[in-house]
């Protein structure tokens, strides 16, 4: 596997491919919370399914999460599989389109460990995470996720941090992904006012903003209630700033969970914005790092406040909904708790 997005593994001089620390220094960690949601992320963590089955027999967790390719599902056992709260798999639309990105064979794949993990009785929230390219259509390719009954909600992020591969990202975003955005958003409303509400977690999360706003910002909570623990035991405030020095926040067994909350923050000019309150600045390396400059920080900017004004041109008709008993407002907040979706893409 070498997604063309993101190339592969870490380099390992940064992030060792087997977890190096005492993992009874992880558990007094994560068991300092509470309330601790726990999730594997990768790579791929079903590459290492040991650690997976040690966490979850001898940490506390209220929640477990993992974000996967579903490829190598069957190495983990049944009982685990139904202790998990969220499950993500990766796939960004239609066969050609996912095929195209992430390997051949790999949508199929896909399909398959999703359909196991529904015959094997699981009925937690089943998540199809995306990766949005110039060579998506948004509405297509989210409308035919949302119609393979083994997904509950979809969820996708534009693919503007790393990559230098858009040919004409403004002609794109202009002719393609808003209108396709704003379809969608008519969809999603139109399909409401039947009593069904499509699983579209963008548009959820910023309604759930709009009601009860976010408990962190970013939306993730990276850096602020959210932290990676990265294999050679570095306390990350963000999973893929596997190197940058502003993201390092301490070591397990020398570093207590009380002491990092809220300790990287997003500033200036997001929490002056009066978007702020829905986007939460979106995305903290971005936000840090800016690999487009400031002109193209700014253009992503503005493609996620007119994402948020495609789902607020909805909130009247939606409160008419809520009013008339269509729809309930506990089915309309989404995610129910920090399930790894970024909210904004």
């Amino acid at each position: 596997m070498r997604c063309t997005y993101c190339g592969g593994s870490f380099n390992p001089a940064n992030v060792p491919w087997s977890v190096q620390y005492d993992l009874e220094l992880l558990k007094e960690f994560i068991e300092e919370d509470p309330e601790a949601i726990i999730a594997f992320y990768g790579g791929e963590p079903l590459l290492n399914t040991p650690f997976i089955r040690w966490v979850m027999d001898n940490v506390k967790a209220r929640h477990f999460v993992i974000q996967t390719n579903g490829l190598l599902a069957k190495m983990l056992e049944k009982d685990y599989w139904s202790r998990f709260d969220a499950i993500l798999l990766s796939i960004d639309g239609i066969e050609e389109l996912t095929d195209h990105y992430r390997g051949k064979g790999v949508y199929r794949g896909v399909l398959k460990a999703a359909s196991w993990l529904r015959e094997i009785g699981y009925r937690g929230d089943l998540i199809a995470r995306m990766t949005v390219t110039e060579s998506s259509n948004i509405y297509r390719d989210a409308i035919h996720l949302l119609s393979i009954p083994y997904f509950d909600h979809i969820h996708w992020q534009l693919d503007v941090i790393w990559s230098n591969r858009w040919r004409d990202f403004i002609g794109w975003i202009k002719e393609n992904y808003l209108p396709g955005l704003r379809k969608l958003a008519n969809l999603w409303l139109n399909e409401m006012k039947k009593g069904k509400i499509l699983g579209i977690a963008p548009f959820l999360g910023i309604v759930k903003a709009f009601f009860l706003g976010y408990e962190s910002n970013p939306p993730c909570g990276a850096g602020s209630k959210a932290f990676a623990i990265s294999t050679d035991g570095r306390i990350l405030a963000c999973p893929i700033a596997v190197e940058e020095k502003w993201a390092f926040i301490g070591k397990l067994g020398e570093t207590s969970i009380r002491d990092i909350t809220n300790r990287v923050r997003i500033g200036k000019p997001c929490m002056n914005c009066s978007y702020f309150v829905f986007c939460g600045g979106r995305c903290l390396y971005a936000y840090k790092e800016r690999l487009w400059g400031e002109k193209g920080f700014k253009l992503v900017c503005e493609i996620t406040r007119e994402t948020i004004n495609v789902v607020l041109e909805k909130i009247s008709e939606i409160l008419k909904l809520l009013d008339e008993n269509i729809i309930s407002f506990e089915n309309i907040i989404y995610p129910p708790f920090n399930n790894t979706i970024e909210v904004i893409p």
